[in-house]
């Protein structure tokens, strides 16, 4: 127990937790830069990931077992994986897909948000109360909040899904 009154312990543990948040927000990042095919940034990151990691267990491992390195480690892991989906969620890198279904006024909204610039494909399809209309709408990552926006302003019952997409070839994507 007297590891917890040295200040070079607490210093240790504090090092390796934030080597530990820099790998895990870096290692969260790659997988989505894996799964969106940014082949680049994937490869950058995990080096510099394997790196830190190095780094990180070294410290852990290298001498007695501290309960203040476990700690550490431990929380950073944790704490990492949080602070790279936040980083993740401030670039919003890439597209999504938006489907949308209204029941009274997909035409109008369809209008509103060609005039914003975003592409709009609609279908008309029954619901469980009769007719819809179903937008589907391609749009950056960045602009859902501002696509979520015309739609609750033209049609705040409107139904709204979203799954993000790797666009193949062709079609409108706004610039």
């Amino acid at each position: 127990m007297e590891i917890f009154l040295q200040p070079a312990a607490w210093l240790t543990a504090l090092g390796i937790f934030c080597l530990r948040v820099m790998d895990m927000s870096m290692d969260t990042l790659r997988m989505l830069f894996v799964v969106r095919g940014r082949k680049g940034l994937a490869w950058i990151l995990g080096a510099l990931q394997s790196f830190i990691f190095i780094m990180a267990i070294s410290s852990v491992l290298t001498g007695d077992l501290n309960p203040l390195s476990i700690l550490g480690y431990a929380t950073g892991f944790a704490t990492g994986n949080v602070v790279g989906m936040l980083i993740e969620e401030r670039l919003a890198i890439g597209f999504t897909w938006l489907t949308i279904i209204s029941s009274t006024r997909g035409a109008l909204l369809g209008e509103e948000l060609r005039k914003s610039g975003f592409g709009v494909t609609e279908v008309s399809g029954r619901g469980k109360d009769g007719t819809v209309t179903v937008l589907h709408v391609s749009a950056r990552r960045k602009e859902v909040a501002q696509v979520e926006k015309i739609i609750l302003e033209c049609d705040p019952s409107a139904f709204i899904t979203s799954e993000d997409v790797r666009p193949l070839r062709r079609g409108f994507w706004r610039s």
